[in-house]
Parts: structure tokens; C-alpha cells; sequence
């Protein structure tokens, strides 16, 4: 047998040797391993140009290089995570804001808005030297500036004027020194109602305690708007009115004038006209030519009133729906009393048809949106309490 050589056989210090830088190698790595940064394994991405890299043995790349880029694009991606994560931290959402809102600093927003008029010019926080407290509208037609201007003086400097121009005329009434200093809002052929809907917003109107929504075919000579507002604060009206003088334009007992009364709010009408002596006609109930709104129930009634439905005729009989006990903070007041003149002005802004006067077609459209709005509230009752269960009253509406 012929005897091995000399190279096939390794020698005890080569084998001591490898095994040693074995060893070394093992700790080595494991200093290395453990002096790199903490890197999650499934944000470790080897960017997709080093990958032919990684496959090609013969590419020279060396370990440290691909290391090196690996830890780069490993760190550039924590790097974008946080800055995700800063600017969604950074936005703002408070949903309690007004709706819409939602997106602002609470501290920026200003949910309400009023009448008042400001400069163009000095400093801001100096423009008002008062604020006024009340808010008084009319309806008016140039043609009744005199009959206007006779009932503007009966309001004190405590009250914002505000006229609704039907007829589209509004320059001629700086012939008036407090014309200058009242709001005009001019639309043609529009009624009160149709103007409180779309300019009395409650947040418009928010800083005013009382809102006089106003005819003006209204004579005011007994009338003192400081003296009734003291009235109504005294008795607890939410909502009121003026008594009528009897003689002229009166169509419910309700709101003619009791000469021994400061205010009344229960009334005896014509037999079988009441179901109810706290319902209207008999009670809970004022006219809606010269009605006077606390805050918070024009509030109430702004949301009931029906965007096309623009006489409101119904709405009267509808609003204790805004006030509870209605009885108690609906009423009359007598000491403070106005005539109503009964001039036909809004009628004849109407258009002849068919052979019928421009009044004609006004008055018939009133019937029917009252009957348009009977119906409205009522289906709107009947399927509330059906929602919840409940069999609706036999009567939840009086007309």
C-alpha cells in the first residue's frame, strides 16, 4: 500500500489556526451586528438598484457597501414615517365646531354676526361707540315713507333699523337723517317673510334680545318701543304683539285692546272657535303683522318657516310650537298699542290674470300656502311620533 504524503494530511496548527479565526470571525460579527442601529426587519428594504448586486458574486460589491446602503434607506423611511406621522399629528379636526368648520382653531371662529356698521377706517375694537340691543324690520314701499318715518321715531337709539325693500327703491330714503344709518336690503316683490328667512338668520340676529318683525301699515302714535319692551320682560312674553285699536283692521279678539289691561293672553272667541281655551284662537296666539320675537324663540321659528312659502299665513296659529307653556309667554300687550291702516300695498305688487285684480292672485296665493303649511306641520307631527312609537293626537294642529 503506498503510504500518504505529506499534503494530505492536515497539520495540527493549521486546524488551530482556522478554528481560532473561526471564533473570531463569530465575535466579530456579533460586535458588529450588535453596534448597528435597531432596524425592524420588515422596514429593512435592499433599495431595488443594489439587487442585481446581490446576485452577481462576481460584481465586486463588498458586504459593507450593501450594509451601508441598506442601513441608508432603512433610516430615510423612519425618517419619512415621523414626518407622516408630525403632520397628521399637526392637523387639525375639532368636530365639535360649527359644521363646516370643523378644520379651524376654535379660537378663530365666529359663529355669529349682527347688523352693526363699521368704519373703513382707525382701529377696530373703536369702531362702535354702542351696541344696540334690539333689532326692529320693516317692509316698506317708498310710497309709505311718510307713515315709515313717523314709526322709526318711535324707536330709540337702542334699536338697529333694518328696511326690505319691495319696491327696489332705497336711495330716496336718505332724505331721512336715521335712513343713513339704518340697513336697506332691496329684492323686488318679496314679502317680510321671504326677508326674514334668508336675512334673520338666528345667528345673524343673535346679539338682539327682541326682533320686531313689522308691516308698514302700522300707525304708532300710542306706541313707545322702550315702554313695551319693559312690558314684556315684565310678563314673560317670548312672543307678543302690540293690541290693536278695535275700530279698524281687526280680525281676531285676541289682539284687540283692552283699555284695563298692561297685557292680556287668553281671550273668548266666537262659539265653537276654541277646542281648547289654551289653544289658539282663544290663547297662545298674536297676528304675524306686528310680531316681536324674543331671541331664542325667533330661533325656533326661523327653522319652521318654509323656505317657498313666503305670506305666512298659518304661521301664527303654529307658533306656540316654540314656546312651552305657550299660554303663559304668548300675549298681547295692551298699554302699548298701534292701529293697523289696512293699506293694500303688497297686493297691488301682484300680477292681473285671467280677469282677475293684481290683489286677487296675492290673496289666493295666501289661502294656499296656508293650507300648504297645515298640511306640512301636521304630516310632519304624524310622522315624528310614528317614528317613535307613539299614536299621534287625534288634533295636533287648530286652525
Amino acid at each position: 500500500m503506498a503510504k500518504l504524503g505529506s499534503g494530505g494530511r492536515r497539520k495540527p496548527n493549521e486546524s488551530m489556526r482556522l478554528i481560532i479565526w473561526t471564533f473570531i470571525g463569530i465575535v466579530l460579527g456579533y460586535l458588529i451586528g450588535i453596534s448597528f442601529p435597531t432596524v425592524s426587519i420588515t422596514k429593512f428594504h435592499f433599495p431595488s438598484s443594489i439587487i442585481p448586486y446581490t446576485e452577481d458574486r462576481n460584481s465586486g460589491i463588498t458586504t459593507q457597501t450593501l450594509l451601508n446602503q441598506a442601513l441608508t434607506s432603512a433610516n430615510n423611511q423612519n425618517k419619512n414615517d415621523s414626518t407622516s406621522n408630525t403632520t397628521e399629528m399637526l392637523k387639525i379636526y375639532v368636530p365639535t365646531n360649527p359644521r363646516g368648520a370643523e378644520r379651524l382653531p376654535p379660537n378663530i371662529i365666529e359663529p355669529e354676526s349682527d347688523f352693526y356698521l363699521h368704519r373703513l377706517w382707525g382701529n377696530p375694537e373703536e369702531d362702535l361707540t354702542m351696541r344696540q340691543k334690539y333689532l326692529v324690520t320693516f317692509t316698506v314701499g317708498y310710497e309709505q315713507k311718510k307713515n315709515i318715518d313717523a314709526a322709526v321715531r318711535k324707536f330709540s337709539e337702542n334699536f338697529t333699523v333694518l328696511l326690505f325693500h319691495y319696491d327696489g327703491r332705497t336711495s330716496e330714503w336718505d332724505e331721512f337723517e336715521w335712513s343713513k344709518h339704518a340697513i336697506h336690503v332691496s329684492a323686488r316683490k318679496q314679502t317680510k317673510w321671504w326677508y326674514a328667512k334668508r336675512f334673520l338668520h338666528p345667528d345673524i340676529v343673535a346679539p338682539y334680545e327682541y326682533i320686531f318683525i313689522w308691516d308698514e301699515d302700522l300707525g304708532l302714535e300710542h306706541f313707545n318701543a322702550e315702554e313695551y319692551i319693559k312690558l314684556v320682560k315684565k310678563h314673560g312674553l317670548e312672543i307678543s304683539q302690540p293690541g290693536l285699536e278695535p275700530n279698524n283692521g281687526l280680525t281676531w279678539q285676541m289682539t284687540k285692546r283692552r283699555g284695563d289691561h298692561e297685557v292680556h293672553k287668553e281671550t273668548e272667541e266666537r262659539p265653537g272657535w276654541c277646542a281648547d281655551p289654551h289653544l289658539p284662537p282663544c290663547a297662545a296666539f298674536v297676528e304675524i303683522m306686528a310680531t316681536v320675537f324674543s331671541r331664542e324663540a325667533w330661533r325656533c321659528v326661523w327653522n319652521m318657516i318654509q323656505n317657498d312659502l313666503v305670506h305666512g299665513w298659518g304661521l301664527d296659529f303654529a307658533l306656540r310650537k316654540c314656546v312651552e307653556p305657550a299660554h303663559e309667554k304668548i300675549g298681547v300687550v295692551d298699554s302699548q298699542w298701534i292701529v293697523h291702516q289696512v293699506v293694500p300695498s303688497l297686493g297691488n305688487q301682484g300680477q292681473a290674470e285671467k280677469g282677475k285684480a293684481p290683489w286677487e292672485g296675492v290673496r289666493a296665493r295666501c289661502r294656499l300656502e296656508w293650507q300648504m303649511f297645515q298640511t306640512r306641520l301636521s304630516e310632519a307631527e304624524k310622522a315624528y311620533y310614528h317614528s317613535k312609537g307613539i299614536t299621534p293626537p287625534n288634533s295636533t294642529l287648530v286652525y
